[in-house]
């Protein structure tokens, strides 16, 4: 925002005015209170008085769009949330051999997987099918495992985790709480590997922007226009910063 840009080209504006009229002869009110006249003072303290209002204003309306911003953005992340299931790969450690260990983990989910979730209509049937199958997933990756000469325990589970903002090709899913399915290879220490379980991205990441059409008609389906239209915005948490105050606080000394 270039509120505060505004706010000091008013005031210097001001300024310039002032010292315009004082040196063609004019009795104006000038803004150096050790060298001016009581009258002048005021008018000056006047001028402040309504700058200093129209920042409390200008900075209660900003505060108010930002907070029904996040408002709206926490209300679509929860209803994307509560229609999607996502997928947590956790690998042992960041060593070179666990991370490569973690994504043939992944694929040979991923793979096993995808056959089972493409019939679910629902989040509530593919948590069903995923819970069903939480031992054959465990199985199946433990037996990566040792096909690769380790011995590292899995714990599988579907649980709710908090993701941080994710693109996947041509969407990107807000952060926040998510139910996934989590796979956590030994010690679990290591970087971690995501993607959407359901409806199945998992074939997609940023490399990719080809997704396929089912899933794409399966994720209209599932969230309201807002929601699906919020994934494709590409639109991403905007920080903002005031420096109002301290240059309310200048004014004053």
């Amino acid at each position: 925002m270039k509120l505060f840009y505004y706010i000091q080209q008013l005031y210097q504006k001001h300024e310039r005015i002032i010292h315009k009229k004082s040196t063609a002869g004019y009795h104006v009110p000038v803004i150096h209170k050790h060298t001016t006249s009581p009258e002048q003072y005021i008018a000056s303290r006047k001028f402040r008085t309504l700058l200093f209002l129209s920042i409390l204003f200008l900075s209660a309306a900003a505060t108010y769009f930002i907070k029904a911003n996040a408002v709206n953005a926490y209300e679509l992340q929860e209803g994307i949330a509560g229609e999607i299931i996502r997928f947590h790969v956790i690998a042992n450690s960041d060593s070179t051999e666990d991370q490569s260990l973690k994504y043939k983990v992944k694929d040979a989910l991923v793979e096993e997987m995808s056959s089972y979730l493409t019939s679910a209509e629902n989040l509530a049937k593919a948590r069903e099918i995923i819970l069903e199958r939480i031992p054959d997933i465990e199985k199946s990756a433990e037996a990566v495992i040792i096909q690769n000469g380790y011995h590292y325990p899995v714990t599988v589970s579907l649980e709710p985790v908090y993701f941080p903002i994710k693109v996947y090709g041509a969407y990107t899913f807000p952060a926040g709480t998510y139910e996934a399915l989590r796979v956590q290879i030994g010690q679990a220490k290591g970087q971690n590997w995501w993607c959407v379980m359901f409806p199945p991205l998992c074939f997609v990441d940023e490399t990719y922007s080809i997704v396929d059409k089912k899933t794409d008609q399966k994720l209209k389906y599932l969230l309201t226009e807002e929601e699906y239209d919020s994934l494709k915005s590409k639109k991403t948490p905007v920080k903002i910063k005031f420096k109002l105050w301290e240059y309310i606080k200048s004014l004053f000394d």
